[in-house]
């Protein structure tokens, strides 16, 4: 009876590979991340894994504006974009007719939006927002030095786009009644007993002249 009793099956037990259908069906209705996301996940990785092979480490708890500084710079090795020294003929060149052995550096654009997703994914991830390195002054500075510096070597100005304001004009309609008080007149458009004004080709009603004779006796 015990034996038989084993070997009956859980009622409650879901069917064999039930579980993992509905993990597939699961992950199968989460949207894919957008382009933006995706790309904000791997500069947070790659910001980590920078903290880790930081000499000494750091922690995320104790980076500075100062560690992220150093990350910009970091990165510069991996850019691809020409940032003529003061001493090239082609400084302030925008299209040098020839190549030259200035440096690759990241852009000025580049490390701008790098920092953006940055700092929106320190707070994403727990951080503070009165805490967060990437929001930092230290760090905005350095940014537009780097967009001074590079518009000058490039000559290429950045223009910083201004943003359009909406200006909602809200009119108010003001309807005044008019009150025409009707007055009668013996002008060419005569009116009736009510103040209705008649039209001008209803011919109104003369009096007669009555001539009276005076006979002598």
């Amino acid at each position: 009876m015990d034996a038989a009793a084993a070997a009956a099956p859980t009622p409650d037990a879901p069917p064999e590979g039930s579980a993992a259908l509905v993990q597939a069906e699961g992950s199968a209705a989460q949207p894919a991340p957008s382009r933006y996301e995706s790309q904000k996940r791997r500069d947070w990785n790659t910001f980590l894994q920078y903290l880790r092979n930081h000499k000494p480490p750091l922690t995320l708890a104790r980076c500075s504006g100062a560690h992220v500084i150093e990350f910009l710079k970091y990165l510069d090795q991996f850019g691809k974009t020409k940032v003529h020294i003061s001493g090239c003929p082609y400084f302030g060149h925008p299209n040098p007719p020839a190549p030259c052995a200035c440096p690759l550096k990241q852009a000025w654009g580049s490390l701008d939006a790098l920092i953006g997703r940055l700092r929106a994914a320190f707070e994403e991830n727990g951080g503070r927002p009165e805490s967060n390195p990437f929001a930092t002054r230290a760090v905005r500075i350095y940014l537009r030095e780097v967009r001074e510096a590079q518009a000058k070597a490039r000559g290429i100005p950045y223009e910083k786009k201004k943003r359009k304001r909406t200006t909602t004009t809200i009119s108010s309609t003001v309807t005044t009644a008019t009150v025409s008080t009707v007055t009668t007149s013996t002008s060419n458009n005569p009116t009736n007993g009510a103040g209705v004004s008649l039209p001008s080709d209803v011919p109104t009603a003369t009096t007669p002249n009555v001539t009276t004779a005076t006979t002598s006796v």
